[in-house]
């Protein structure tokens, strides 16, 4: 569903991308990490259309994305932090996305994390006096209700309560089932262990492991991710 090839991507002097070659395919959960400055961000945007790529080529669906914005409605974006209008309400917000993109809207995604996520008391207050954890309800609710075809979730459990955690984490994993792409970061190995089927690990601008999460922990002779990535690394390991 997404290619990525021989992408590099500069600011300035600094190379931060170098080389990159992916293939995201439909039905699987790709978790993408790295350190800070690993280049993961950059990719991740480079591949929204947020980071224009210095060469390189990035295909959706096919298509390739340059120059064109219409693979967007694919998409499904939940950024680490989400940036919402504060004087709107979240019943004036909801709305308004629907009336946007009202040809992918779907009710009863929209109702089901409502009810999950107990959002019904707030549609009529405004954002800005909403929690960081309630907003992080808010942005996974207009991330979901679209029914995209692929999905970039930012650290999406950042900030919430174990049960809607539990729920979020559900939520992605069905995906899968719909033959939908999802593309993940996390700091939070455990969770990348419970959820990925792949890891795509940068460091310096390079893909320095790829794998599934089984071939990974199996190649260290470590127990869990954790210690897997971290011992990987030690021994140079690359994919």
């Amino acid at each position: 569903m997404v290619e990525v090839k021989n992408l590099y991507k500069r600011f300035g002097k600094q190379e931060v991308l170098k080389n990159i070659n992916l293939s995201l395919d439909k039905g699987k959960v790709v978790a993408i990490l790295g350190p800070n400055g690993s280049g993961k961000t950059t990719l991740i945007k480079s591949i929204l259309g947020l980071v224009i790529p210095t060469s390189g080529e990035i295909y959706v669906k096919g298509e390739p994305v340059k120059k064109s914005w219409n693979y967007r409605r694919f998409i499904g974006y939940m950024p680490q932090i989400a940036v919402f209008p504060e004087n709107l309400t979240l019943k004036e917000l909801v709305n308004m996305l629907i009336d946007i993109r009202k040809e992918n809207f779907d009710k009863d995604i929209e109702q089901e994390f409502l009810d999950r996520f107990k959002l019904d008391v707030y549609m009529d207050k405004k954002l800005k006096n909403l929690s960081g954890g309630t907003k992080q309800k808010v942005s996974a609710l207009i991330t979901f209700m679209f029914n995209p075809e692929i999905f970039f979730l930012d650290e999406p459990t950042v900030g919430l309560d174990p049960v809607s955690s539990s729920f979020l984490k559900d939520k992605v994993k069905q995906q899968t089932e719909k033959g939908r792409l999802v593309v993940l970061t996390s700091h939070i190995m455990s969770e990348v262990e419970e959820m990925a089927d792949e890891i795509v690990f940068l460091l310096e601008g390079k893909i320095y492991i790829q794998g599934t999460v089984k071939q990974i922990i199996e190649d260290s002779g470590e127990k869990n991710l954790e210690r897997a990535i971290a011992k990987l690394m030690e021994k140079g390991y690359n994919a």
